[in-house]
């Protein structure tokens, strides 16, 4: 972005309004959500249209995948033709909109992909969540390495390189995604070994990311380190084989636990009726009574199947969106300017392409982490997911201060944190969204919720951010580029602050959720283990 400012002469509020429009396509999935359930629903009879039929037979994620390859193809490539002469420069909006398809695309590949893993992994929703938020985290910085192992110094070739790979890719192994309604023995340890492969490939790129930025690296050792990565990427696919050769054929879901326990189906349904004379009871309110009966009428709303319009009724969606707003929007405002914060803190452009590419091993590191450790606490003590996000929110202020600082070293030290903070809410939230509302709408109703992420962003990167910026590049000699630390030190003072308000908020819903968590969500998890 920082090219493009002293290249088209874009104003910071320009270049922070152009990245608005990615951040609304990376978040803006409620298409991607409502396809997703639209192809993936299942005949409740016989007698069931001949439209939802043939869903039932050839509908899938499949589908929400070749939407999301198509919506990247056009974006990316007409970008690339743009900037390579091959097509007139089209005006600003129209870059835009190139800008918005690419990164909606974005939407209808994690929504794929994050909701088939949670109806197949539901005892461990945070940890696999964890794993497929954590690759698209790393995503930054395995496009960079493939780019400079191929496309060296050639730097319109990224967006034809963005244009072929994630479009090709999908469209190669969407037919490998697919809901198994099965109870696996087995799951933690093959999600173990998945979450270790993970975090190789997440070291190895941090390793090759820094010798980048203390030498220069010849095209052979790129090349040589480029296929290392490459058979790290293709290693989890051992342990499907593996697992699948090992363990023995699974059932269904629904009729192992009628084998094993023909009263387990009745007995979960417990939490999912409720009495007409208690449908308006509250899942909140605090009631003496300790009987099965009271424990329903206050938790049952919680973790039944609601569509989006039942859940944007209930509190704890709003709270969830307004936790989101805060720190999706701080962090997104972080990383829009990061390059800029660099060059206004003397970094050479290289520090700054580090910091970037860093970004997305942090960014991992979260979105990974706080899956599997929230997971963790919640099959050993009950203890309610929001906690976490209250901690990594308050966490995120502390790394918006450290930036605000411009101390030598803060803003490595900064970004470290408000980096992983900020990947723990792509984890937490759609777990959290999960559990509460239920999985069967969960794509529509978590993508929803993420539309928060681009509403933050842009009151905080062009409204709070790139004004404070402009103005303090005004008073500057040159008037266009501002240079020192009081560049940005408001507007992340200012961020801090947001970010303690998010703190609170989910710190609400942690109260609010606790007696769910512990009664529901817990007692669900320690009978499926003793399965």
């Amino acid at each position: 972005m920082a090219s493009n400012s002293s290249n088209q002469d874009y104003d910071q509020s320009t270049l922070d309004s152009i990245a608005v429009f990615k951040d609304i396509g990376a978040n803006a999935g409620l298409l991607s959500g409502l396809l997703y359930t639209a192809v993936t629903l299942r005949p409740r009879s016989p007698s069931s249209s001949s439209a939802t039929s043939w869903v039932s037979r050839f509908g899938g994620p499949w589908i929400v995948l070749t939407a999301g390859a198509i919506q990247c193809f056009i974006g990316y490539f007409f970008m690339w033709l743009a900037v390579t002469g091959i097509i007139s420069r089209p005006p600003v909006p129209l870059m835009c909109l190139f800008m918005f398809l690419a990164a909606h695309a974005q939407t209808f590949f994690n929504t794929a992909n994050v909701v088939t893993a949670v109806q197949n992994f539901p005892d461990y929703s945070g940890t696999i969540v964890g794993i497929m938020k954590g690759f698209l985290g790393l995503s930054g910085a395995i496009l960079i390495q493939v780019y400079q192992a191929i496309f060296v110094d050639n730097p319109s070739s990224f967006l034809l390189m963005l244009a072929l790979l994630p479009t090709l890719v999908p469209l190669s192994l969407m037919f490998l995604v697919r809901t198994h309604r099965t109870k696996a023995s087995n799951e933690k340890k093959h999600l173990n070994g998945f979450s270790l492969i993970a975090l190789i490939i997440a070291a190895y790129l941090m390793v090759i990311i820094i010798l980048e930025n203390v030498s220069t690296l010849e095209l052979p050792i790129r090349i040589v380190s480029f296929s290392i990565l490459l058979v790290a990427l293709i290693s989890p696919l051992s342990i499907a084989f593996i697992a699948r050769s090992r363990d023995p054929p699974y059932l269904p879901l629904e009729a192992s636990r009628l084998l094993e326990d023909p009263h387990q189906l009745k007995t979960e349904n417990v939490y999912k009726r409720l009495e007409p004379s208690t449908a308006t009871t509250t899942y909140h309110e605090s009631a003496t009574e300790t009987t099965p009966l009271a424990i329903d009428k206050r938790t049952t709303l919680r973790g039944d199947d609601m569509n989006l319009l039942q859940a944007m009724q209930k509190a704890d969606f709003w709270l969830l969106f307004l936790a989101m707003a805060c720190g999706m929007g701080s962090g997104l405002a972080t990383v829009n300017n990061i390059s800029q914060i660099g060059g206004s803190l003397g970094y050479t452009s290289v520090e700054t392409s580090t910091l970037v590419s860093l970004w997305s091993i942090w960014n991992f590191l979260g979105r990974f982490g706080a899956g599997y450790i929230s997971d963790y606490f919640l099959h050993w003590k009950g203890l309610a997911r929001p906690i976490f996000m209250s901690i990594t929110l308050a966490t995120m202020s502390i790394g918006h201060v450290v930036i605000a600082s411009g101390l030598p070293g803060a803003l490595y030290a900064g970004s470290i944190l408000v980096g992983v903070c900020y990947g723990s809410q792509w984890s937490l939230m759609p777990t959290i969204t999960s559990e509460i509302f239920g999985v069967a709408h969960m794509g529509t109703i978590f993508n929803t919720i993420a539309v928060a992420s681009p509403i933050g962003s842009y009151i905080l990167s062009v409204r709070v951010v790139g004004y404070i910026y402009d103005a303090e590049a005004a008073i500057d000699d040159d008037g266009t580029v501002c240079k020192g630390a009081h560049c940005f030190m408001v507007s992340f003072f200012i961020m801090a602050v947001v970010s303690i308000l998010g703190f609170l908020i989910a710190l609400a819903l942690f109260f609010r959720t606790r007696r769910f968590y512990k009664q529901v969500i817990y007692g669900r998890l320690q009978h499926s283990l003793r399965q």
